[in-house]
């Protein structure tokens, strides 16, 4: 079994509204802060299954409050908006700053199809 690669930097910046990651040789990754909490994976987001699954909306002026270590394998996020029990391993976010558009553009068309708003 492969080890998840660990990111060499994790930074967010001044605005407190991007989080910067850097994996290796590869240049650094920028995610929002909305993408961060809309995607959380926390149960409260993602659900115990698939179809419990929820659509965020509401979120695009989140900040992030704090990070904090969980072991040697992922970090937590709290958000401005008091959601803080998403763990963001090593390899979900190396998949969010891989797939980002993609992930993003799926957010964007499940917004849409409900009828929500990415402002509150």
């Amino acid at each position: 079994m492969c080890a998840a690669p660990v990111p060499e930097e994790i930074r967010v910046l001044p605005d407190r509204k991007t989080l910067v990651l850097r994996f290796g040789s590869a240049p650094p990754a920028e995610i929002t802060a909305e993408m961060l909490r809309v995607l959380s994976p926390s149960a409260e987001v993602q659900g115990h299954s698939p179809d419990q699954r929820v659509t965020v909306g509401g979120k695009r002026e989140v900040r992030i409050a704090n990070i904090f270590p969980v072991g040697h394998y992922a970090i937590r996020i709290a958000f401005d908006d008091r959601h803080d029990t998403g763990i963001y391993t090593w390899t979900y976010l190396l998949q969010l700053a891989r797939d980002g558009g993609r992930l993003w553009n799926a957010y964007l068309d499940e917004l849409a199809a409900k009828g929500l708003s990415r402002d509150s």
